[in-house]
């Protein structure tokens, strides 16, 4: 069973924020509210939207980034999918 893409960090609760949005928003990812290829909202929206520290928003986009799930361009933006081929 996922995670509801609609689910509202719990800061009480045993998974840390940054795992909870990671996971969050991997289920909106899997829903489609950002297609491969699309950038994901700007981690300061994440901030305001979620009500995180932004290190938190940095820390859950760098697992999903480890796991090959968005990729990110420095200053440009963080990105839906695998990196396109740098050859």
């Amino acid at each position: 069973m996922g995670v509801d893409p609609n689910a509202e960090i719990d800061h009480e609760g045993p998974v840390t924020p940054y795992r909870q949005l990671a996971e969050i928003l991997r289920a909106r990812i899997a829903r489609g509210d950002w297609a491969e290829g699309r950038p994901i909202p700007s981690e300061t929206r994440l901030v305001q939207e979620y009500g995180l520290a932004r290190s938190t928003v940095r820390r859950a986009i760098a697992l999903l980034a480890e796991q090959g799930v968005v990729w990110t361009v420095q200053g440009r933006g963080t990105y839906v999918g695998p990196p396109p081929d740098e050859s």
